[in-house]
């Protein structure tokens, strides 16, 4: 069970970002480090710099880009 939600596609698209080269070019990160975000990849290896970087391009807070659900047991 995933307990990491990236919402990432939801807000490239409210901030009518189309692409990741779009991206790319607003964060000076490479496509592979924001392709793992797209695809939600083991986001839990994700580099907080690499959050950090992507939340200041698109002036969100890291609690909107990321979503943590704990585990209920």
């Amino acid at each position: 069970m995933q307990l990491l939600t990236i919402n990432l596609r939801y807000i490239m698209a409210d901030k009518r970002i189309n692409s990741l080269t779009e991206l790319m070019k607003l964060t000076g990160l490479s496509r592979n480090a924001l392709k793992k975000l797209w695809h939600e990849d083991e986001p839990e290896t994700i580099k907080l710099e690499t959050l950090i970087k992507i939340c200041d391009a698109l002036q969100v807070r890291l609690s909107d880009l990321v979503e943590y659900v704990p585990d209920e047991k």
